[in-house]
């Protein structure tokens, strides 16, 4: 059997309204590259990088999730055995931060309770067009006992911070380290999705 090339799995989630920026996030993280040009995402995507934390190969295996309400059955059974969720809303878009309150109660109720969670509140670069504060961010993650950050995935504002200090949460954590799910359930990652933001 061919050894592993990393020391842990860990599996993320990206969750949040159509539209918020959570592919964009992904695409930033993952590739290093922004695409002006919004396609939502239909269903549930997924994408794999390894990151070195504390000494460990950790590979990140991150689920983007559609937003829209009509996906929400076949988005809720990836829930399940996710490590890490990222909650994501628009600072542009008081909608998308008002449902952040639905989306923890999607939390509660589909995904492990000691999954480790993250607010974060996008496109922080559009200053001139902010509706959410940074304090009600903060607020809000702190009422729920979250991590919270503003990003931004076309300016390259803290997004490489947030999956690493989500990561190191997930490895903080300690006895589910080598729970690590087995990719068995992986559909294999389309093919275009390489070309879609070149």
């Amino acid at each position: 059997m061919a050894k592993r090339s990393y020391d842990l799995l860990f599996k993320l989630l990206l969750i949040g309204d159509s539209g918020v920026g959570k592919t964009c996030i992904l695409f930033r993280f993952s590739d290093d590259a922004f695409n002006t040009t919004f396609i939502s995402t239909i269903g549930i995507d997924f994408k794999i990088k390894t990151i070195e934390l504390k000494g460990k190969k950790i590979k990140l295996q991150i689920w983007d999730t559609a937003g829209q309400e009509r996906f929400h059955t076949i988005t809720t059974s990836y829930y399940r055995g996710a490590m890490g969720i990222m909650l994501v809303y628009d600072i542009t878009q008081p909608k998308s931060f008002d449902n952040i309150a639905k989306w923890l109660r999607n939390i509660e109720e589909h995904a492990n309770e000691d999954v480790e969670k993250m607010l974060l509140g996008n496109k922080c670069d559009m200053e001139d067009r902010r509706a959410i504060t940074r304090e009600r961010g903060e607020d809000i993650a702190r009422q729920h006992g979250i991590r919270f950050l503003e990003t931004s995935a076309k300016a390259n504002i803290n997004v490489e911070r947030a999956f690493y200090e989500l990561s190191e949460a997930i490895l903080d954590k300690g006895p589910n380290k080598d729970k690590a799910p087995e990719p068995q359930s992986l559909p294999k990652p389309r093919q275009e999705l390489s070309k879609c933001c070149s």
